[in-house]
């Protein structure tokens, strides 16, 4: 009943930390089991105070203290398997979506998540077989969702390709120096050239197929406007192509980046459960180390997702990133698509507490709440008057980039009225 931690620091895995439940039966209450946390007595002489990259969360810096805890710490989320990930593992596993499949899951599916820690008892179970020639890229457009079960019938190790969460299937890929693609995990450090993260429809239905097509094109606008976006990424034959930005082949090694959603910093212990945007602005504020640019990059990103139809803004979608030399940003954009369009209605989760009716915030409420977090009006005025001049551009900048016509046109009275909005700031 006890899971090992470790991190990837200077080069290697190291054990850092370990959470042990308190009985047999708190398995049975899945993440809201109660524990004990503690870091590793050498790891934490050698780091003691860092919060930052060689810390397993910020909320958690690296000490001698023996915490008692009334449910998993929150940072074990981000490992835990959800969505299609979660549905793959219990297949694996052969056990039922309940709670009590939560602990197995951690153990089994936890050995490769984004990011710099993962779960020792998952990565002992990957395979050490001998080396694998790895898949082309026309093998994983036609394979599509499919590719993973390709993959393991050629008996190639697929273990930790599944490390990312959200409902859609993703794949994390590393790609050898002749470009072949590995799954994430399986291919030693210093072969490695590119790290990508693989996306495919959630679904059968055109809606799946049009929101994936549209998220490139919704990248293209993010970044022209100047939000922080990763490197390039490409959409073909059904199949998202993303660079990603928590890994960096280097030499002979790979770095990989700390990663903690604003959900685990939020001490948010359950998946789908809400949260006030100014409790995440509050995350950002205490833990970034620039924190008054990165709570306004924030807020200029929910401004397109409501501008552009992105409704599932949940606290998973929005992380800080953690580099090698202890900075703390807030990462690039991820899973910014045009949400609205699902089938299952996906509604906006995170909302401005008092400064929001029915999805759609009173921009010049949510300024005053910004200076709450001492950032100057002035600064708080000046971006908010730039956000309604590049909101204003939207309709021939989508066009510019891409998105589907139809997709605009619906659009249209949506970022109308985010601009109109704006304006009064």
């Amino acid at each position: 009943m006890k899971c090992d931690i470790e991190i990837y620091s200077e080069g290697m895995w190291r054990k850092a930390a370990s959470f042990t439940l308190q009985s047999e039966a708190e398995i049975g209450r899945g993440v809201k089991g109660a524990g004990f946390f503690e870091y590793d007595v050498d790891y934490a002489a050698e780091y003691l105070n860092d919060r930052s990259i060689h810390a397993v969360s910020c909320l958690l810096p690296v000490d001698f203290e023996f915490r008692r805890m009334t449910v998993w710490p929150s940072f074990l989320l981000d490992i835990l398997p959800s969505g299609a990930n979660r549905d793959y593992f219990l297949k694996e596993l052969a056990l039922p979506n309940t709670p009590a499949a939560d602990w197995n899951l951690l153990l089994k599916g936890g050995g490769n998540p984004p990011g710099n820690i993962r779960i020792a008892q998952a990565a002992a179970n990957f395979p050490t077989a001998e080396f694998h020639h790895g898949f082309s890229y026309e093998e994983i457009i036609d394979r599509a969702e499919y590719f993973i079960e390709y993959a393991k019938e050629n008996n190639a190790p697929v273990a930790g390709s599944s490390g990312a969460q959200g409902d859609a299937p993703k794949f994390l890929l590393t790609q050898d120096h002749k470009g072949r693609f590995h799954a994430d995990g399986a291919l030693p450090d210093h072969l490695a050239c590119k790290h990508w993260l693989v996306k495919f429809p959630r679904g059968k239905k055109q809606s799946d197929r049009d929101i994936l097509r549209n998220e490139a094109a919704y990248y293209k606008v993010a970044q022209a406007l100047g939000a922080i976006v990763g490197e390039n990424l490409f959409f073909d034959s059904d199949a998202l192509f993303t660079l990603r930005f928590d890994r960096k082949a280097a030499g002979k090694g790979v770095i990989r980046m700390g990663l903690e959603s604003l959900a685990s910093l939020s001490s948010m212990t359950d998946f789908g459960a809400r949260a006030p945007m100014e409790a995440l602005c509050g995350a950002i504020a205490r833990f970034s180390s620039h924190p008054h640019e990165d709570i306004m990059e924030f807020v200029f990103r929910d401004i397109l997702n409501v501008a552009m139809g992105n409704t599932d803004n949940h606290a998973r979608n929005t992380a800080l990133i953690k580099h090698p030399d202890g900075n703390i940003r807030i990462a690039p954009l991820y899973d910014f698509a045009p949400m609205f369009l699902d089938d299952q209605g996906i509604a906006r989760t995170c909302r401005w507490t008092d400064a929001e009716t029915m999805g759609t915030p009173d921009w010049r409420k949510v300024a005053q709440i910004l200076e709450k977090f001492d950032i100057a009006p002035e600064k708080i005025r000046a971006s908010f008057a730039d956000y309604a001049d590049k909101v204003k551009t939207l309709p021939d900048l989508m066009d510019a980039s891409n998105v589907d016509l139809w997709l605009i046109e619906r659009l249209l009275n949506k970022i109308d009225g985010v601009y109109r909005s704006l304006e009064n700031v």
